[in-house]
């Protein structure tokens, strides 16, 4: 079988969005291409909360999918759909903007504040879906013990196990895998998928490569069919992605990710006009 190879070694780079939380952009608009059909991926891990307690208030998204997941901490959310409640530790949310969608984040002030948000692309068809809002809690997510790894099966599939969420039009595999020091984890890949990991603990030797990579880096990789990793004297906490790409086009302004400037400027005026929200329940 092809190992997958690394393609890319990606250090995030330290950022500002929102009211003025500080975060790490480890991939966006300008490697968008590589990653497709996942857009932007953005890391957060702070003790104070002076980098994170503005939080993102009321903004509009659609055509994409957010994914946030939070390793530590606690953020409120609403939605124009009428949802409201909280990320946990160990929870996630999967939301859909497609057709429209205004929501915010408000981070609550804790001990520590880490996770991401991962932007996945809608295809084509699916740009106007209706939206929809996915709450997963620790408790739902999976666990498969293999060895000295734990593997938390977010969404997707891992040998059987079906993740805790599955998604509507991409279904990505997300798999959380904690590594002892001195294991091994291998995975059988689908080969047309992009595949990509980020480092979130520890340091982790990947592919072929002996040297082990720190955390806090997103590695991409070429197609293949199985995915290596292992640890050496440290353990390694490793978040690994995939899914099929969609190849179309990508107009993305903010917020927004369409597949036309066309498309943009109806979304953007209709934000002016008040129209954007198609839901009924709004």
């Amino acid at each position: 079988m092809k190992p997958r190879k690394i393609k890319k070694i990606i250090p995030g780079k330290d950022g500002i969005d929102g009211a003025g939380v500080k975060l790490v952009r480890l991939f966006s608009h300008d490697k968008a291409g590589d990653f497709d059909p996942f857009l932007m991926m953005d890391a957060f891990d702070s003790i104070d909360p002076k980098d994170y307690s503005e939080g993102f208030p009321w903004h509009p998204h659609r055509g994409i999918e957010t994914i946030t997941y939070l390793i530590d901490g606690k953020i409120e959310h609403q939605d124009s759909l009428g949802n409201k409640g909280a990320i946990n530790d160990g929870g996630a949310q999967w939301m859909t903007a497609g057709s429209g969608i205004i929501h915010n984040e408000m981070p609550i002030n804790s001990d520590r504040m880490r996770g991401f948000q991962l932007w996945l692309n809608l295809p084509k068809e699916n740009k106007m879906a209706r939206p929809g809002y996915g709450d997963i809690h620790k408790s739902d997510i999976p666990k498969v013990t293999e060895d000295d790894n734990i593997i938390r099966v977010v969404s997707g599939s891992y040998k059987g196990t079906s993740g805790a969420f599955q998604g509507k039009y991409v279904n990505p595999t997300f798999l959380d895998i904690s590594m002892a020091a001195g294991s091994k984890f291998e995975l059988i890949t689908n080969t047309e998928e992009t595949l990509f990991v980020y480092i979130l603990e520890g340091s982790a030797a990947l592919a072929d490569s002996k040297d082990a990579i720190a955390h806090k880096n997103v590695v991409l990789f070429e197609s293949g069919e199985t995915f290596l990793a292992h640890t050496q004297k440290e353990a390694a906490r490793i978040l690994l992605f995939s899914a099929k790409p969609l190849r179309e086009p990508v107009a993305w302004a903010g917020p927004i990710v369409m597949n036309s400037e066309a498309e943009l400027r109806v979304a953007f005026a209709e934000l002016q006009r008040g129209t954007f929200i198609k839901d009924p329940k709004y």
